[in-house]
């Protein structure tokens, strides 16, 4: 459950930072994060899906500082990546 609540609010994040250095695809505060949360949970989740350590804190045992930051790091990068796509179909249809 932690994983998942990591890889959500980082998702926020990424989005909030997407926007940020993408102005002209930026969707606005409420809807960088939102498509954030959207795209870090899709990315947390794929990185579990794949295996990975970071993705599965439970395969250890335990809740490492390594499995957050990949979980954080995923949920950023998740949220961002969609975040930039959604504002790029948004864009374009806006032409």
């Amino acid at each position: 459950m932690l994983g998942t609540i990591i890889g959500l609010l980082s998702g926020a994040a990424g989005g909030n930072i997407a926007g940020a250095l993408m102005k002209k695809n930026s969707l606005g505060t409420l809807w960088n994060s939102v498509a954030g949360i959207a795209g870090g949970g899709i990315g947390s989740s794929l990185l579990g899906m794949l295996g990975m350590a970071a993705g599965d804190p439970t395969a250890g045992g335990s809740l490492d500082i390594g499995s957050m930051l990949g979980m954080a790091g995923s949920g950023v990068a998740g949220g961002g990546v969609l975040m930039a796509v959604i504002g790029m179909i948004r864009r374009a249809m806006a032409k």
